[in-house]
């Protein structure tokens, strides 16, 4: 011994008062003690908890999907959608798909810092990019931290098409900068309403506006020169697949000037399909034997889910959506937008 002090060979735990940790590091700190380990999450009026964690990269790269690259500012949502297909998502940090999906939000705070350098990499070909596939790119905590709102900024910067979809009327907030990726790339806008009827709204989506305020984001978006329509997305067998509820969902869509409008059917899988049948046990008892005739594996039956597609079509007609816009945008808004459901 020289009688200096020695330098350990491995850290202590790391400090997430010190340090804001990575999701690799929140996710072991989970799976150790549990959400009650993250003390340096902050609580908001909304009751969730909000950890700021430091990504390494920000592009993800995807396969199987119309686009290659998706940003995902935030994971976890406080919209707290019983049908969402990310739920599944946060159990790769360690966080169950229930009621830790909706009440543990993590904040990758140097995002837009991260996405910047790489879209700055001579190996970026601004290949197109989608926003909001595994979370709410505007849950409202987007009001406090615009990581959303920066990272299309350097899309911009960048000239990189780009996508993105929400439930979020937040999303007029940055009109300015939408409408500046559009002057130099593709941009769209996904606005997702399954539907107007309030019974079915109330209880598939506890977090969210009003489908109506979403509609009116549609307008707004609109008629400042965007790109924008709507994803009736995911239509909810026996809430919101009645000919009446799509009819008046349609009609809605049409009267807002929505440039398009796309569907799918909820599909269940994971995660997911346990949080939504133990919602139906709690809330929806009598209907639990249905969804599990229906929904005997992860897609309802092809022939459930065309007659559901067939009838937004004819309505479609019937409110002359399909000849607001040129086929390559049908195309995208059926195909090209980032794919949640079935």
């Amino acid at each position: 011994m020289n009688g200096t002090t020695p330098t350990p060979r491995e850290p202590l735990l790391f400090d997430l008062g010190q340090r804001t940790p990575t999701l690799r590091q929140v996710a072991d700190l989970v799976r150790e003690g549990g959400v009650d380990t993250l003390t340096d999450a902050e609580r908001r009026a909304d009751k969730a908890r909000y950890q700021e964690v430091r990504c390494r990269s920000a592009l993800n790269h995807v396969q199987g999907m119309p686009f290659n690259w998706t940003l995902n500012p935030y994971r976890g949502c406080t919209h707290a959608c019983h049908y969402c297909f990310a739920r599944r998502y946060h159990s790769q940090f360690e966080l169950d798909s229930d009621d830790e999906f909706s009440s543990v939000i993590l904040v990758k705070h140097n995002f837009v810092e991260v996405l910047r350098r790489e879209l700055d990499h001579p190996r970026w070909h601004r290949e197109q990019v989608a926003i909001g596939t595994a979370t709410d790119p505007y849950q409202p905590i987007e009001g406090q931290y615009r990581l959303t709102r920066g990272a299309i900024e350097a899309l911009t910067h960048a000239r990189t098409p780009a996508s993105l979809v929400t439930k979020g009327p937040m999303v007029v907030r940055d009109r300015d900068v939408l409408k500046a990726l559009s002057a130099v790339a593709a941009c769209t806008v996904y606005i997702s309403v399954p539907t107007v009827d309030e019974d079915a709204w109330r209880a598939l989506e506890p977090g969210t506006a009003h489908p109506l305020q979403r509609l009116r984001a549609v307008r707004d978006l609109v008629d400042a020169g965007i790109n924008a329509g709507v994803l009736m997305a995911p239509i909810v067998p026996g809430f919101s697949s009645a000919r009446s509820k799509l009819e008046r969902t349609v009609k809605a869509i049409a009267d807002h000037g929505a440039r398009f409008v796309g569907c799918n059917v909820m599909y269940l899988q994971d995660g997911t399909r346990t949080h939504f049948m133990n919602f139906l046990a709690r809330d929806y008892p009598h209907l639990t034997p249905r969804f599990e005739r229906l929904y005997a594996k992860k897609y309802p039956p092809d022939a459930y889910c065309k007659e559901v597609k067939a009838m937004v079509s004819l309505l479609q007609d019937r409110y002359r959506m399909k000849n607001r816009t040129s086929r390559s945008e049908r195309d995208e808004a059926n195909g090209g937008a980032p794919r949640a459901e079935c």
